[in-house]
């Protein structure tokens, strides 16, 4: 097998051709090597109570098939259930009564099974101006075509019939579950051999239940997942397409790019980051363009909408619209689109900030750690945050700063804005059972503060590296990849550390 060097390391040109040193061919690790979360994390080892408390020093459990990652990926498929049965009462979409906001069980795919056309048949972007990017409507035009294939079975009496918005539904759900196990299996990967057990964060997340099939995102997370996944066995160019793919689906694995520029300076690694960002344009570009050039106007809709749609009620541009509502727009808007200069300079802002981190830190932060940090950023910028967004930070955390208590009472936070959004939209039927905005702003400003509070435990990470889960024990930054092989280390405003806490 060949990896690839940095250029400080010397070696032959090409993006995946550099031989370098490493571990024995690499093969399923037991239970034994991969400790499970009970021996790792006080927070687990108080909950396995439940279960008859953490494992013992010399107890076993590998059965010689149930590895830590098919473990990994039945609990995620345990809590994929869950997220399908919290959805389910609105899967006729039936909603009487709002039903869809008293029941929580909201989901944008029941409602757009006829919005975008796909009940009567039309093509995504041709026959309609589809608001997503391609990959996720071309995503919905493969599940609407099986939901008519299944339903042209069912009339023939081979499947079981039932109703296209219900199937379409179930199908979308089964191909978004298959995206989530991947995400869980991609994350376990980056994550490095012996901290598998980190993805359970994700696998048995309670915003996965609330959040899976609430939207698209799962697609966009299993491409981003598989990208890092990929930057950590040293195949940038596999990354930088799994990167532009993501892209295609939702924006945000793009931001990627800014920790992996970010490291690229700081090691003077620059030529894998160049491959992965050409591989990025050159497969956004192989499935936009056909589209775009063919079907613009449809292709548009989705930049259009973006650019022009009023800021969302979860982001702090919406707080200060409904609270400053002269200083901010004119009075008697009901809706109000920042600026794409303002917001475009608080990202910039964001983003510079994370960069002095990174470049005067004394020992090279890691990968996933300034990955966290950036869409975060994003998300605190941004004039739209929807709240299912948030889940893209689930395998980013679990990867960033592995510990279950903190991770547990964000997410807490994020399902109490999930609540008070749709209890806030309930106003549209029934004001007197909704809740008014200013007690939706007080949910979200715990939601941001507890998020916030992440921030600044990866930034404490960060500045005093032993206080890192992942380092503390011992463990190189997993997710390197490339830069883990080079020595040379810019640093700003900052002197290096003592050579026990260097490396990647």
């Amino acid at each position: 097998m060949t990896e690839l060097s940095s250029p400080a390391a010397g070696g032959a040109p090409g993006p995946d051709k550099v031989p370098l040193p490493r571990e024995a061919p690499l093969s399923p690790l037991s239970w034994d090597e991969v400790p499970p979360p009970s021996r790792q994390d006080p927070t687990a080892a108080r909950a396995s109570a439940l279960v008859g408390g953490p494992l013992g020093r010399y107890a076993r459990l590998d059965s010689g098939w149930w590895t830590p990652l098919r473990a990994l990926l039945a609990l995620g498929a345990f809590t994929l259930l869950l997220g399908y049965a919290e959805k389910s009462p609105c899967a006729d979409g039936q909603w009487v009564a709002s039903k869809q906001y008293t029941h929580v069980c909201y989901s944008d795919v029941i409602p757009l099974w006829g919005a975008e056309g796909l009940s009567s048949g039309a093509v995504p972007y041709r026959d309609h101006a589809v608001e997503y990017p391609v990959l996720t409507g071309g995503f919905m035009w493969v599940t609407a075509e099986l939901t008519r294939a299944w339903s042209s079975l069912a009339e023939s009496g081979l499947l079981p019939g039932s109703n296209q918005g219900v199937m379409f539904g179930v199908l979308t759900c089964v191909l978004l579950a298959i995206c989530g196990l991947f995400t869980i299996a991609a994350t376990a990967a980056a994550a490095g051999r012996r901290r598998q057990w980190d993805a359970a964060i994700l696998a048995l997340s309670p915003l996965l239940v609330f959040h899976a099939f609430s939207n698209w995102d799962l697609l966009a997370m299993a491409f981003a997942s598989a990208a890092l996944w990929a930057w950590a066995r040293e195949r940038p160019v596999a990354a930088g397409v799994l990167i532009g793919l993501g892209a295609a689906a939702k924006l945000y694995p793009a931001l990627l790019f800014v920790p992996l520029a970010l490291l690229a300076y700081r090691t003077r690694t620059w030529r894998p980051v160049l491959w992965a960002a050409v591989a990025a344009a050159g497969a956004w570009l192989a499935v936009n363009l056909p589209v775009a050039l063919t079907w613009t106007a449809g292709w548009k809709e989705f930049y259009s909408f973006s650019e022009s749609r009023p800021a969302e009620a979860s982001t702090f541009w919406a707080m200060l619209k409904h609270y400053f509502p002269s200083t901010f727009g004119s009075a008697t808007d009901s809706g109000w689109s920042p600026p794409g200069l303002a917001v475009a300079l608080f990202l910039l802002a964001a983003l510079g900030a994370i960069g002095w981190l990174a470049l005067s830190a004394p020992v090279r932060p890691r990968l996933a750690q300034l990955a966290f940090l950036t869409v975060t950023a994003f998300l605190l910028t941004t004039k739209v945050w929807s709240p299912q967004y948030s889940i893209w930070l689930v395998p980013l955390l679990a990867l960033a700063r592995p510990r279950w208590r903190s991770a547990l009472l964000w997410q807490a936070t994020e399902i109490a804005v999930w609540i008070a959004t749709l209890l806030w939209l309930l106003g549209g039927s029934d004001p007197n059972k909704a809740l008014p905005y200013e007690g939706l702003t007080w949910v979200l400003l715990i939601r941001d503060a507890a998020l916030l509070v992440l921030v600044a435990l990866i930034v404490r990470d960060i500045r005093r590296p032993e206080l890192d889960v992942v380092r503390s024990a011992g463990e190189p930054d997993p997710g390197a990849g490339v830069f883990a092989a080079a020595p040379a280390d810019r640093l700003i405003g900052a002197r290096a550390a003592s050579p026990t806490l260097t490396g990647p």
